[in-house]
């Protein structure tokens, strides 16, 4: 089965969700990479160790203008007749999945968790992560775009090779006059280890306790919506359903009620663990560990564990 993955490849380096949703196209069939930009072959050409047995990269148009995109996929997957095409379920593959679903008139499955099952059918997230669903295309050829964090990367090959195609993008509509990109050495949807803190830090000014337990685990910084509104920190750090949705392995909640909305965005970690004076915070039902306790006083004890811990170890 010809299986297409589009990529972003505009950035200094090739995010974590490629590699999965590479890793996920080599569990249905042979791989295809579709991207576009002026990445270097060396770097896309890693892209085989994942499972691509080639890399197509349009070097006539950079940025992530959808129409462009969604064109240069369509024209790529008629190039090798695919009967799958991969997205990552990120805000690219949101955008340009639907339209390549109508342009091609496919079936979607949108935010899969799993591969596609002997009949067919695709495990999905819904409800926001508190359920499974199960949905089957009908269409003879079909898009799925993955759920970031939803399997782990697996190298299973050797460098691919790379060729330069023409996806008949046509011309941008679009202008972007500034780009603002997160700060921070770990990009929080590539995250495996988040500490996050909520308005029971009580101000910015001793979010240190935060940063400093997340930098001796090699951990992202995150944050509740109330935290980012009030502009304790920036908002790409915001979590929750009208934030950043993750799913690391370890999610350290400190000071965080935990909120329906709040949940909806974490609830995929694989282990929560949650500090709280409040023994009633709802986010308590949903943790894996729970410590009862202030946050100044946890918070430092913990990072100095993790320190003897590693000076041990």
């Amino acid at each position: 089965m010809s299986v297409l993955v589009y990529i972003n490849s505009n950035g200094e380096k090739i995010a974590k969700n490629a590699f999965e949703a590479v890793t996920y196209a080599k569990k249905i069939g042979d791989v295809t990479v579709v991207t576009n930009g002026k990445a270097d072959d060396s770097m896309l050409s890693q892209l085989g160790k994942y499972g691509a047995s080639k890399v197509m990269v349009d070097r006539s148009f950079e940025g992530i203008d959808e129409q462009q995109l969604t064109k240069m996929v369509a024209t790529a997957a008629e190039k090798i007749d695919a009967n799958t095409i991969i997205f990552s379920n990120d805000l690219i593959g949101k955008a340009v999945a639907p339209r390549l679903s109508v342009k091609m008139n496919v079936g979607l499955v949108a935010g899969a968790s799993g591969v596609p099952e002997a009949d067919g059918t695709i495990p999905v997230n819904v409800f926001s992560g508190k359920a499974y669903g199960y949905v089957k295309v009908n269409t003879d050829k079909k898009i799925i775009a993955l759920l970031p964090n939803s399997i782990p990367v697996e190298e299973t090959g050797s460098e691919a090779p790379v060729e330069e195609f023409e996806g008949n993008a046509g011309e941008s509509r679009v202008t972007v006059k500034e780009t603002k990109l997160p700060e921070g050495d770990i990009p929080l949807p590539e995250a495996e280890l988040v500490v996050s803190g909520g308005r029971g830090l009580k101000g910015p000014e001793n979010w240190g306790m935060i940063t400093d337990l997340a930098k001796e685990l090699g951990a992202a910084t995150a944050c509740s919506r109330p935290v980012s509104d009030s502009d304790w920190r920036p908002h790409h750090e915001h979590v929750g359903q009208t934030g950043v949705a993750i799913a690391p392995n370890l999610y350290i909640a400190a000071g965080i009620s935990g909120a329906i909305q709040h949940l909806a965005g974490v609830n995929r970690s694989k282990v929560i663990v949650v500090i709280n004076t409040d023994d009633e915070a709802p986010f308590f039902k949903a943790a894996d560990y729970g410590v009862v306790g202030d946050a100044f006083e946890v918070l430092p004890r913990l990072t100095e564990a993790v320190k003897k811990f590693k000076a041990s170890n």
